[in-house]
């Protein structure tokens, strides 16, 4: 099993800057891809941003540019760095795991508010 902590939600004003935080503890050395996915209210869970076990990373077009995916394996926690946010960011941002072998896990997520 593979246990997710999210950390780093919260308020904050249009243009401003948030830091998520999502540390795996359990089964994690085959872990592979660490990612962020969101769910704004009221619509489907879509993907945010992912990062493989060598740093490859991917992105969903509308955070280019102003998100930054990163991980520290040897801490086995993976953040996202959000900047220049956007009220149409406000969601809640789920960390998600995914093993060599296929195997997804999720963490219970944190709300991000962009409001003024």
């Amino acid at each position: 099993q593979v246990q997710l902590v999210e950390s780093g939600g919260g308020l904050v004003q249009p243009g401003g800057s948030l830091r998520l935080s999502c540390a795996a503890s359990g089964i994690i050395f085959s872990i592979n891809v660490m990612g962020w996915y969101r769910q704004p209210p009221g619509k489907e869970r879509d993907l945010v941003a992912t990062i493989t076990r060598s740093g490859s990373t991917n992105y969903a077009d509308s955070v280019k540019g102003r998100f930054t995916i990163s991980r520290d394996n040897a801490k086995n926690t993976v953040y996202l760095q959000m900047n220049s946010l956007k009220p149409d960011d406000t969601a809640v941002y789920y960390c998600k795991v995914t093993h060599y072998y296929g195997e997804e896990h999720w963490g219970k997520g944190t709300l991000v508010t962009v409001s003024s």
